[in-house]
């Protein structure tokens, strides 16, 4: 089950936490990884030597999903150079917290252009290549607080709210082509983002959990293999919340 042998995957944000574990997952089932990150390739290919150094097949590309002219021409050359893209996980996201009344406009625009203006253009580029071959996989990394909404996490919650307004519509706009749009919801996930909060907001996070755990970055990355998968070909336009029962 899963195998995800011949395929080309594009996991955004790919080079730590859930991006990260997702390349790995991937790989192990078979797929080609590019690990797309803007965080520079002294960074990105001690990643893609330790998948391949596991049996598994990677390469990387450093683009700011920010910067749609950037993000569309590197993407460009990925499809060029490896004859194809056949799942998109836009991973890539930054959080802001503060308050609705004390957030700013530079806020916003940041928030906007990496969580949501630039998933978008990672799956408008990706998806011109899907719509040719009749086949594709659409993965956005949502969260629990867009479904659920958190105090002093207005913005934050706003981008995340809207992954999930468009990967529905994708969905429909792709179904006819075979060609499957889904979101995953984490909740709370060990990982470097999560672990800079004051120890009083984890305990209280975590209270919150049915579980009573965290989940691990493989947590999410199991999830995003299943939607990545033959198996999943019946699933589009959903939400796959991995959240550990804090939100149902």
């Amino acid at each position: 089950m899963f195998n995800l042998d011949g395929k080309v995957a594009l996991v955004t944000g790919g080079s730590r936490g859930i991006g990260r574990a997702c390349c790995e997952a991937l790989a192990q089932q078979g797929a080609k990884v590019i690990i797309g990150d803007v965080r520079g390739e002294e960074v990105l290919r001690p990643v893609a030597d330790d998948i391949t150094s596991k049996g598994g097949q990677a390469d990387f590309a450093v683009f700011d999903v920010a910067n749609t002219e950037q993000t569309e021409r590197v993407i460009e050359g990925l499809v060029k150079k490896h004859g194809k893209i056949d799942i998109l996980v836009a991973n890539a996201g930054i959080s802001i917290d503060n308050l609705l009344l004390r957030v700013t406009d530079e806020q916003l625009d940041k928030l906007f252009n990496v969580n949501l203006r630039g998933a978008i253009t990672c799956a408008r580029a990706c998806v011109r290549g899907m719509l040719r071959a009749k086949s594709g996989r659409v993965i956005f990394l949502s969260s629990v607080v867009g479904e659920m909404g958190n105090a002093g996490q207005t913005a934050y919650a706003m981008t995340k709210a809207g992954l999930l307004g468009a990967a529905k519509s994708i969905a429909r706009e792709c179904a006819s082509r075979n060609i499957t749009v889904n979101a995953i919801a984490p909740g709370f996930v060990d990982t470097d983002m999560t672990q800079s909060l004051p120890e009083a907001a984890r305990t209280q996070m975590l209270s919150a959990i049915p579980l009573g755990r965290v989940a691990s970055p493989q947590d999410i990355a199991a999830a995003c293999v299943y939607l990545a998968s033959d198996e999943a070909g019946y699933v589009t336009g959903q939400v796959l919340r991995v959240n550990g029962g804090m939100y149902i």
